[in-house]
């Protein structure tokens, strides 16, 4: 090495490792998932295949903001991506709850996040909306309306992005033309409102480690695709499987089934883990553990989890992260893990409150004190399993899917140690070992006919 041992420069093959990248660990250890060099470029000349059909171009000028951890295959990809077209990378300056900061000096034209972070930006752009709310609704009503019949977002109504959608925009920083929500399962809820008012293109995509970040995608201003993760990407093959415990088969009525990925992005191994690579890619298919459902539009839309499957003692299957998908939208709950004992025929869960409709709640029942006061008092936990039902019912959810009793927490799952992966998932061993006493408690009181 150097000039007076010159070398020639070996450049990789394709079949070389370009990266090792560790898996969450949301269910166990992490995983080094094998990315080699064909991986990568195969990635990198499939999204210039899928972008090249849009009027909207990336240019040099396009800014990126990296807020997810580095080790995550969302932010790897997109950085990646965005180097090979020679635009440009922020880095948030490390607080995620104080983001806002990072989009006014840097002022991205793109960002990706997680559910999480996207229900956080929903909640302060409410904040935002003004004191006359029924003219803002008016407006969101009539540029949804528009947007339905196929009106591209900055066509559909001019007049209420001026009067109402263009400070949304100025508080993300006033350039952003595209946000990507991955990693999770989104609410459909939060997806439309964030169309609608954000004034930029708003898609889920679909991916995992192991297929280099990128399996699914939506089309741009395709409302059609709301609550999808869109068709499968370039140089991607995709299948459902039969998951007949879970009542899934892929000739149905609709289509629903273990959704199975195969192409040029796949990854080689798991590192040093052959047992597990043979495990999940059987036939040259890899299994995600994701179930699908295929939609008549040819989309796919992530409806539950087979790997996070538990069996309660009467016999039925119950997939914990689609419950707390559904229960997580009804206002009082900041956030929610459901639990579920194979001995047991009862689910409970521990629920971290919405401090604000906390607050309300107790000025409303008279209640004086903190916000760990409030969730100490037995009347705001039944409040909030009250609500909880309501949330069952009204999304039709079967009787053993209903919470009978919950835990309060007054600290976010964020900011206790271990409970969260850096992506901002649950891990749910971690959980359960951190609420184990709690837990038993609930169970023994259910038992007894006292909750």
């Amino acid at each position: 090495m150097g000039k007076e041992n010159p070398s020639e420069t070996v450049p990789p093959q394709p079949i070389n490792i370009c990266t090792i990248m560790y898996t969450s660990g949301t269910s166990g250890d992490p995983k080094g998932v094998v990315l080699t060099h064909d991986n990568m470029a195969m990635f990198l000349s499939g999204l210039d295949l899928f972008l090249e059909q849009f009027d909207d171009k990336m240019t040099v000028n396009d800014v990126y903001l990296s807020f997810l951890p580095l080790a995550h295959i969302l932010d790897r990809v997109i950085e990646e991506y965005f180097f090979h077209k020679g635009a440009s990378v922020g880095f948030f300056h490390g607080n995620v709850k104080e983001i806002s900061d990072d989009l006014m000096e840097l002022k991205p034209t793109f960002f990706a996040g997680v559910p999480r972070v996207f229900d956080r930006i929903q909640k302060a752009i409410e904040d935002l909306i003004p004191r006359r709310r029924k003219i803002f609704h008016l407006l969101y009503k009539y540029k949804l309306f528009w947007m339905n019949r196929g009106y591209k977002h900055k066509h559909a109504s001019p007049l209420a992005d001026l009067l109402a959608f263009r400070k949304v925009k100025n508080k993300l920083g006033g350039r952003v033309r595209l946000m990507v929500c991955g990693a999770a399962p989104w609410s459909e809820e939060v997806e439309e409102f964030l169309r609608v008012t954000c004034c930029c293109f708003v898609l889920q995509g679909y991916g995992l480690t192991e297929t280099c970040g990128l399996s699914t995608v939506c089309y741009p201003d395709e409302m059609s695709m709301l609550g999808a993760v869109g068709a499968p990407s370039v140089y991607t093959e995709m299948r459902l499987e039969e998951v007949p415990e879970m009542g899934y088969h892929p000739l149905a009525d609709p289509p629903r089934g273990e959704i199975c990925l195969r192409g040029k992005t796949l990854f080689s191994e798991y590192y040093k883990n052959p047992e597990l690579t043979t495990e999940s890619i059987r036939d040259g298919w890899f299994h995600s553990g994701d179930i699908g459902e295929m939609l008549p539009n040819g989309t796919i839309k992530i409806i539950d989890r087979k790997k996070n499957l538990i069996k309660l003692s009467q016999g039925e299957y119950v997939a914990l992260e689609y419950l707390e998908k559904v229960y997580s939208i009804t206002p009082i709950v900041e956030d929610i893990w459901v639990y579920g004992d194979s001995f047991k025929s009862m689910l409970v869960a521990v629920v971290v409150p919405n401090e604000d409709n906390t607050k309300k709640w107790a000025a409303q029942n008279g209640c004086k004190g903190t916000f760990t006061d409030f969730c100490s008092l037995k009347e705001f936990r039944n409040y909030v399993l009250s609500e909880l039902t309501v949330a069952a019912e009204r999304n039709k959810l079967r009787g053993f899917e209903h919470v009978k009793g919950v835990v309060i927490e007054p600290q976010t799952f964020e900011l206790i140690p271990s409970l969260m992966t850096p992506t901002m998932k649950k891990r749910r061993d971690k959980m359960l070992k951190h609420y184990q006493a709690e837990i038993d408690d609930l169970y023994n009181t259910l038992a007894k006919g006292k909750c």
